[in-house]
């Protein structure tokens, strides 16, 4: 590959470069010294290979060469970076682990918070990383459904790090814990949002204590943007549904010092400035952002994958929706609220308003399983309805048959054009 640019690092400063082509790929190879991506250390000589959309920073703390190969949309060296904050941080939740492990105790479970485009999920992914590389083993919860980092948008996941998250794809940690949301923002749904981040705390609780390592780990959360109003109070309820120990604040002084009046005084609040190299991020990038997700876990981050096209029968599935149309409290039944219908299961005719719409495959064998509750298992995408043989054609990662659990419509849409 030609447009070959090398940049030399000096000590505690970065290069950030930005994919913005389309077709447009950039290749990064460390020549020289140290350096690492988002936490994660960069193997000398390797080609590290960036498509569109990326938005890389490659940090040195002694200096480094690097080269380029492409064009970048954007690609500069800056010496003014947060990183020694974030490493002050890692150190300091070390020292809470070490004592987890002295006495036996569950490690420290950092919330991290701000409004969209502050850098929470790359604040995430370092702390992260730097707690893999010392040998811990972190759970990560994701709550931010209008991006998602470990299965397609509108999911609440959570999974057990074990090897550091890659420059490249992400996350590559198998068989996360995922519960179906279904939307892309809190807000379209706040009953359903505040009852899966309890069910989801309680799970990951379950799992810390059955997995000692992790347990002393700990756990790093990252959030979705919506901070004001109903999102501030999601904010607290997912505090208290995960017993967080220390919230980060990134970039919003009014946010920090709510949260410092109103969490209890055992838990830290912080104030941590968002780092300069964060891209605001347009409307139509955030739904390009979703679709690759969503790609990527049908297709693989590199088209590695190839899944499976198959007819289902209408007679031979079940859909739900979870939430029916919202009426004022004054026209429901005697006794019955606005948020039990934005809980309620209600069955869905297969047809046309499938089309294009991802479903999740619950784990539950019947709605009467506590249907909002349970886990789901993958996911599928009608990519065309029949009624005349009324049937639907699915992408799925598996080969027929489909399982006969009940599959759960979400607001996601993917328009297959592989």
């Amino acid at each position: 590959m030609s447009n070959k640019q090398t940049f030399e690092l000096d000590r505690d400063s970065e290069l950030r470069f930005e994919v913005e082509d389309k077709n447009g790929t950039v290749k990064l190879v460390l020549e020289q010294g140290m350096a690492e991506v988002f936490g994660s250390e960069l193997v000398p000589r390797k080609e590290y290979v960036f498509t569109y959309g990326a938005k890389i920073a490659v940090f040195t703390w002694h200096g480094c060469v690097v080269h380029l190969y492409g064009k970048p949309d954007v690609a500069y060296i800056a010496k003014d970076t947060p990183m020694s904050i974030y490493l002050n941080t890692h150190a300091g939740l070390e020292q809470l682990r070490i004592e987890a492990e002295k006495k036996d105790r569950r490690g420290p479970v950092v919330l991290i918070v701000g409004q969209v485009d502050t850098g929470k999920s790359t604040v995430a992914k370092i702390l992260i990383n730097y707690a893999v590389r010392v040998g811990r083993r972190p759970v990560f919860v994701d709550l931010d459904v209008g991006q998602g980092h470990l299965a397609v948008p509108g999911m609440m996941t959570a999974v057990l790090v074990e090897r550091p998250v890659t420059p490249e794809d992400g996350f590559s940690e198998k068989a996360p814990l995922v519960y179906s949301f279904g939307h892309k923002s809190p807000s379209d749904n706040m009953a359903m949002y505040n009852i899966l981040v309890t069910r989801l705390g309680q799970a990951v609780r379950e799992r810390l204590r059955l997995n000692k390592k992790a347990n002393h780990s700990g756990v790093i959360i990252n959030t979705c943007g919506w901070v004001k109003a109903a999102g501030y109070r999601s904010i607290t309820h997912v505090a208290m549904a995960f017993e967080v120990d220390l919230i980060i604040v990134l970039d919003n002084e009014k946010l920090y010092n709510e949260l410092a009046k109103d969490v209890p005084e055992f838990v830290w609040v912080v104030f941590q400035p968002k780092s300069a190299g964060v891209v605001d991020r347009t409307q139509t990038t955030r739904a390009e952002n979703r679709e690759r997700r969503i790609r990527s876990y049908f297709y693989g981050p590199k088209k590695e994958l190839y899944p499976h096209t198959f007819e289902v029968k209408f007679s031979e599935m079940k859909v739900y929706k979870i939430g029916a149309p919202s009426l004022p409290d004054s026209c429901m039944p005697l006794g019955m609220k606005c948020e039990d219908s934005q809980t309620r299961i209600v069955p869905v005719q297969p047809g046309p308003s499938l089309l294009h719409r991802i479903l999740a495959l619950s784990s539950a064998s019947s709605i009467d399983d506590d249907l909002i509750r349970q886990n789901v298992h993958g996911f599928i995408t009608v990519t065309d309805v029949s009624l005349e043989r009324e049937c639907l054609t699915v992408l799925s990662p598996q080969p027929r048959p489909l399982p006969p659990n009940p599959l759960i419509l979400t607001e996601i849409e993917f328009m297959d054009s592989v």
